[in-house]
This record gives structure tokens, sequence and C-alpha cells, in this order.
């Protein structure tokens, strides 16, 4: 019921306009065709903005246990070029956004999921969003694997 409510309060204050703008860079690298990596980032992420209350952002190689192209230093690459041309401008988005949000006690919240999503806008090439359980279940594996990996070398 909390997720609810803060998901309906994060759409009409702030949530919605972020999510707009993820989509609409999301549009602008889909016409160049070249861009249709980002455009596809932008649009998991845009949804992402629109109701992030009980979801996560986490690394692709933390939720599946391995690399991919997009964790790749093809990646990173990616990550290089969008932080250029559209991720810097996102998280400005989101940190004014933050900062508004801060200056009430009861946007507190917001302010704090704006500096999630302002980090994410940075670099969001080989993210994805799951539920906050799917999160925690894929790092207590990645725990569970280190710990395993390192009774096998002793």
């Amino acid at each position: 019921m909390l997720r609810l409510l803060g998901n309906f309060l994060w759409f009409i204050l702030g949530g919605f306009v972020m999510g707009l703008a993820w989509w609409l860079i999301g549009i602008l690298c889909f016409i160049t065709i070249v861009g249709i990596p980002w455009g596809k980032a932008c649009f998991v992420m845009g949804r992402f903005s629109f109701l992030p209350f009980g979801q996560e952002a986490i690394s692709r190689d933390e939720l599946k246990q391995g690399e991919d192209i997009g964790t790749s230093a093809f990646g990173t690459l990616g990550n290089i070029i969008w932080f250029i041309f559209a991720g810097l401008w996102l998280a400005i988005g989101h940190l004014i956004a933050a900062f508004f949000s801060f200056v009430s006690i009861i946007g507190i919240p917001f302010g704090i999921q704006h500096l999630k999503l302002a980090g994410i806008a940075l670099a969001p090439i080989g993210k994805t969003v799951v539920s906050k359980e799917v999160a925690e279940a894929a790092r207590v594996a990645n725990a569970q694997s280190v710990v395993d990996n390192m009774r096998n070398k002793e």
C-alpha cells in the first residue's frame, strides 16, 4: 500500500515530467538509428522514473552473474558517449527536482529517489530495473557464490 501511495505522489509531484524527459531522449535516440541501444535504456529508465518505489536499478551482471555486451567494455564506451550527449542533462534535471523535493520535509523521500535517478542517468547502459525483492535475492546469490568460491580455494 505504501509503494502505491509513494508512486502515486511521486508521479504527480515530478515523476511524470522526468519520465517524459527520459522518453523524449529515448525517441531522439531511436530516430538516429545508431542510438537505438541508448533509446532502449531510456525507455527502461523512463518507466522506472515514472514509478520508482518498490523497484531498483541494478547491474545486469549482478543480476545474471555474468557479463553481457552492456556490462562489458562496449557498455563502458556506450556510457561515456551517453554521458556526453544526454546523461549529464538528465542528471541535472533530477538534481534540480531533488533540490525542490528537499525544500519540504514531506518531499525528502522523493528527493532521495531523484538523487538515485541522477546517478543512474549518468551511466544507464548495463543496468536493468527489477523489484527490490529480486535485487536482494541477486545480491544474496552473488554473496553465496563468492563465499563458495573462497571455500573452494582453501
